[in-house]
């Protein structure tokens, strides 16, 4: 008996948002493009009015495991991985213990296997342990079976400008890309919650100013071009940081050596800081929701390519750690699942964006920044049958009880979202729906 999974032959699908065709998916690949296409013993799927686009790919995951199996695991975040449209995910270095040596990264790459639903690629510590002071094991996490070029200390700034500096010449040698979570300690310290300004002022609550942020990035694109370098700036949050971007990548496109890529978050394109008027603790995220200034200046930064991807920064909390007073709660909100309705929502149904646009900014830009070759491939003859479909017409409203995540902490619950994933293939494998 064979063990080779039945060809799926997808009938009249919009591939990026044009006319429609069949594809046929065969032993992993896309075995055929046209239209009236047929196959013997092919599942047939009617995915009239539906969009086609390449396999999400997520440079921002925390996936809890090892360490907190109580807030999610890789099993439960790859099924909310493939319930959003993703085919492969970064999972962040800030577990217990953490990313940083060869063996750790093994042990997520090999979870991400057995789980099977998404490519689970491990994204490596800059430091030992977080702590911003030595260097981690780079050379060998790359050099290990789990294949790490990224590298990131997410929830913690690489603060000390030398230990950046060496981290970017370090992984100059092989391609890496180091992403930085941008938050000055001397300006936004631990105890920083919410966007300084008037509503932190009139909650009481300690800010957390745009300029933490825009200082280190200017200081890292800096660092990039010294070192010539590859630097990636994660949840870009505000527009201070939207003008740093742009001046960086005139000047990294005109000297050709080096180069500078960001991400903005779902939650920072469409959520304000307004939100935390009651104090619910489900809004609180590092970086903080920003005024609605901020907001416009990323959605036209995503517009325009000048931030290259939509990563979702998916942290889950189990509830101990998120049903405290606001200021002590822990940050972090849910994403994948809604990652690619609130992109659908906020860019395409207003304009902004094409599906096409989608494509770039959420599989095939992603896919290049972490180094996945067989990920953000066009859905063409031989190319690997990554795929997510989705009812662009579909309106429908967030039930954070239906999540396939072990946590609950989901910012959109109750909310009407437009753009709805029906599907999702890996190698050809059903993993969502259908």
């Amino acid at each position: 008996m064979s063990d080779r999974p039945v060809p799926t032959l997808i009938r009249g699908a919009r591939v990026l948002g044009g006319d429609p065709v069949d594809l046929l998916l065969a032993d992993g690949v896309v075995a055929e493009v046209g239209t009236g296409l047929s196959a013997d013993g092919a599942e047939v799927l009617d995915a009239d009015g539906l969009v086609a686009l390449p396999g999400l790919v997520d440079l921002h995951t925390h996936l809890r495991q090892p360490g907190r199996e109580d807030a999610e695991t890789v099993l439960t975040g790859s099924r909310a991985a493939a319930a959003g449209g993703f085919t492969a995910v970064l999972a962040m270095a800030n577990t217990s213990p953490v990313t940083d040596t060869a063996e750790a990264a093994e042990h997520v790459h090999d979870l991400g296997r057995a789980a099977g639903l998404v490519d689970v690629q491990p994204v490596g510590a800059v430091t030992r342990g977080l702590a911003g002071e030595e260097l981690a094991e780079l050379g060998l996490m790359h050099r290990s079976r789990a294949g790490v070029t990224v590298f990131s200390d997410d929830g913690h700034c690489v603060a000390d400008a030398r230990v950046m500096r060496r981290a970017l010449e370090y992984v100059r040698a092989f391609g890496g890309v180091v992403s930085q979570h941008a938050q000055d300690p001397a300006l936004a310290g631990p105890g920083a919650c919410c966007h300084e300004g008037e509503v932190s002022g009139r909650l009481g609550l300690p800010g957390w100013p745009g300029v933490a942020e825009e200082v280190v990035v200017a200081r890292d694109v800096m660092l990039a071009r010294h070192t010539r370098s590859r630097v990636h700036v994660a949840h870009a949050s505000t527009g201070g940081t939207v003008e740093v971007l742009r001046w960086a990548k005139a000047q990294a496109e005109r000297d050709g050596t080096w180069s500078v890529t960001a991400e903005v978050t779902p939650h920072h394109l469409l959520l304000t800081t307004d939100l935390l008027a009651g104090y619910d603790p489900t809004f609180k995220v590092n970086p903080p929701l920003r005024p609605s200034d901020d907001v416009e200046a990323l959605r036209e930064a995503l517009a325009d390519g000048t931030i290259d991807a939509v990563a979702t920064d998916h942290a889950p909390h189990a509830r101990h750690d998120k049903e405290h007073a606001f200021a002590d709660a822990a940050f972090g909100m849910l994403g994948l699942e809604t990652a690619l309705p609130v992109v659908a929502t906020v860019m395409v149904a207003t304009g902004r964006m094409t599906w096409a646009d989608v494509a770039r900014a959420m599989s095939t830009t992603p896919a290049a920044i972490a180094g996945l070759a067989q990920q953000g491939r066009p859905l063409a003859a031989g190319e690997p049958a990554n795929l997510v479909l989705v009812d662009p017409a579909a309106t429908w409203t967030v039930d954070r009880d239906e999540s396939a995540s072990l946590s609950r902490n989901n910012p959109w619950h109750g909310r009407e979202l437009t753009g709805r994933v029906v599907a999702t293939y890996l190698r050809g494998v059903r993993t969502h729906g259908g």
